[in-house]
């Protein structure tokens, strides 16, 4: 089964993704890559992270995968303006079965070799000031997700999954990490971040078609995220899970 993601890959969704690097993104796997690894990006989007990789690995290789042909021309872009040879992108079409994926990153992994994920956990998202539109946001957007054939809380269910795809215990480490928002320049990257993607990506569109809220709701969610991106004890965190699994 195919899943869609939500929020597409509109520039509000990307000018997110192309923020992320190993070092915030992937530093519980930095101490575990050598130099001559051959590295598998599953979901590499804009490509940051897998770059970043490459240039970890001037030995070895990595290769992105990702679903969208469009993402890909710009990651190609990224790794020769950076003048990263060792690394190419390819196109994967996106599932909606975590447990196959890992199962089928361990058959590809040759002993000795890590799987590592990282997922976001949607309803560990806080903030501070409480905004009841906030709250709806929140749900709106894990059960569009859910509808769409995804897991938002996927950071929790990482051991899990990964015991299912047939990792031992023993085998698995699982940590987390968490994004943070509350500098007066990462308020306002944040929420002016949210108030396009909730407005200007696929996610409205998802939204309206499968008649999960109205545009309406929309416009009062979007001015609830440019209302706490405004206020100065403005908060928010977001938990990561993380797992490296041995083969």
């Amino acid at each position: 089964m195919a899943a869609t993601y939500i929020n597409g890959h509109q520039e509000s969704v990307l000018r997110s993704h192309k923020w992320r690097t190993a070092e915030n993104s992937a530093a519980y796997l930095l101490p575990h890559i050598k130099p001559g690894m051959r590295i598998l990006d599953v979901g590499c989007g804009p490509g940051t992270i897998s770059i970043d990789f490459a240039t970890r690995v001037p030995q070895g290789h990595v290769i992105g995968l990702e679903n969208s042909p469009e993402v890909l021309v710009e990651a190609r872009a990224t790794a020769a303006k950076g003048g990263v040879a060792n690394i190419e992108f390819v196109v994967l079409q996106h599932i909606s079965d975590p447990v196959g994926a890992l199962r089928e990153m361990k058959r590809a992994t040759k002993p000795g070799g890590l799987v590592a994920t990282r997922e976001g956990d949607f309803n560990s998202m806080t903030w501070f000031p409480e905004n009841d539109a906030l709250v709806e946001w929140r749900e709106l957007h894990m059960r569009v997700g859910r509808a769409l054939g995804g897991e938002p809380n996927a950071g929790r269910r990482l051991v899990s999954w990964a015991i299912q795809a047939g990792f031992a215990r023993k085998d698995i480490t699982a940590s987390s990490t968490s994004y943070c928002y509350s500098d007066p320049e990462d308020r306002a990257w944040w929420s002016v971040m949210w108030q396009d993607r909730i407005l200007g990506s696929s996610f409205p569109e998802r939204v309206l078609d499968g008649g999960h809220a109205t545009q309406a709701d929309l416009e009062r969610m979007a001015q609830a995220w440019r209302k706490w991106g405004e206020q100065e004890d403005g908060w928010f965190a977001f938990l990561h899970g993380e797992v490296l699994c041995r083969v």
